[in-house]
């Protein structure tokens, strides 16, 4: 069986991991049979490997670069149920897909049961395989209006959303995702789990940090093996999972059902490539230099063109950019000058001369990317803690242009 060193130098404790920070562990490949197939009603997973909704990252242009690395799925970012019923045109452009998209999966907002259940047998009616429900997200413009991370503070709310979810898919696999809690003095994902599995969802993903972390300090993998531990449905974990070995680790650790990719794959489409390798037991294959990043990189920039629009598509491209480059040599100041490109083949020019034989940078496979930082106090709607037990869905008075704000935002 081959065994790989990892480096835990930047500090990412793993909580019920097996190595502590700043040591090297051996992570030995997957063996014949280790771990099965994630799965999700009808939907069999394999590798067991879920691209995380990301908002403004996981559009179809980015799913499909994932995808063609290996099997798994690949969640859209999140999707206000409000606008989509109400027919917004951006909220319709990020939920749509193409025929090869195969299962085609569709992350939902609300706090609302009817809008839940409308938007989801809508979406089953479109050809949807998978449906997730975002309980976890921790931003204000969410949280304060009682959505996301604030809905499994009533665990009645959740039920009632998750029920009418499942009932309108029909079969279809609702899964939900979460956060550890509000913060460490109210921690949710053990009442969430509960519902989660009395209401037929088909799993569960835990991002083991609590919403008032964001996404600084370390991911608590301890809760994720503590939720398997409580409940019979598949049980994802996110958080923290920058190489394959990390995958490896920590379903090894929590004895969890499947990962959730998120910020580790920023700029770095091709880990799932070395994901599905680590999981058939295969060597994965070095990182790519940087003529071959160059080349994925301008490939996203095309299909982010053709899908947004060349001036659209060249706005989102721009983040990209710094992901694509980090850590490689004078990259600073390459990025400033691909910050402000407005078309492709400013772009083009702009790496221009660069040495595409420059090896990619160790130190860059586990740089955070995008969201990163400090902590908050979490913004809840006025009252909101005072009855728990309270089902009432918080009313919502979203316009057209702040249902696109959310969607994508």
């Amino acid at each position: 069986m081959s065994v790989r060193e990892t480096s835990e130098e930047d500090g990412s404790s793993r909580g019920a991991n097996e190595a502590a920070p700043g040591s090297a562990s051996a992570v030995a490949l997957a063996g014949p049979g280790e771990f099965a197939p994630l799965r999700l009603g009808e939907l069999s997973i394999w590798p067991p490997v879920v691209l995380a909704p990301m908002a403004g990252v996981t559009n179809y242009p980015f799913r499909s670069l994932c995808r063609e690395q290996g099997a798994g799925l690949y969640v859209s970012e999140m999707i206000t149920a409000r606008g989509y019923l109400n027919g917004n045109r951006r909220t319709a452009q990020l939920a749509s897909s193409r025929p090869d998209e195969n299962p085609r999966s569709v992350q939902v907002y609300t706090s609302d049961p009817r809008d839940a259940g409308e938007m989801v047998a809508r979406l089953v009616d479109e050809g949807v395989d998978h449906v997730d429900l975002n309980l976890g997200c921790p931003v204000r413009k969410v949280t304060s209006h009682g959505g996301g991370a604030a809905i499994p503070v009533k665990p009645r709310l959740m039920a009632n959303i998750v029920r009418a979810m499942v009932a309108a898919a029909r079969g279809t696999p609702v899964t939900v995702k979460v956060r550890k809690g509000i913060d460490d003095g109210l921690l949710t994902f053990g009442d969430a789990g509960r519902v989660a599995q009395e209401e037929g969802a088909s799993a569960i993903g835990l991002h083991a940090r609590t919403a008032a972390q964001l996404y600084s300090g370390e991911a608590d993998w301890s809760a994720i093996g503590e939720l398997k531990a409580r409940v019979s449905i598949p049980v994802l974990g996110n958080g923290d999972i920058w190489e394959c070995w990390d995958a490896l680790r920590m379903m090894r650790a929590t004895h969890c059902d499947g990962v959730i990719i998120g910020r580790g794959c920023l700029g770095r489409p091709w880990l799932f490539g070395e994901l599905a390798a680590a999981f058939d037991g295969r060597e994965p294959a070095p990182p790519p230099n940087l003529g071959q990043v160059l080349d994925v990189m301008l490939d996203h920039a095309r299909r982010l063109c053709e899908f947004f629009g060349p001036e659209l598509g060249m706005l989102q491209m721009r983040k990209w950019t710094a992901w694509y480059t980090k850590g490689f040599r004078n990259s600073s100041p390459l990025r400033e000058r691909l910050r402000t490109v407005s078309s492709y083949e400013q772009l083009v020019l702009g790496i221009e001369g660069l040495d595409r034989d420059e090896p990619f940078p160790k130190n860059a496979l586990r740089a955070h990317r995008g969201k990163s930082g400090r902590a908050q106090r979490v913004a809840l709607p006025q009252g909101y803690l005072d009855h728990r037990d309270d089902d009432v869905p918080p009313c919502e008075t979203f316009d057209a242009a702040e249902a696109e704000a959310l969607d994508g935002g």
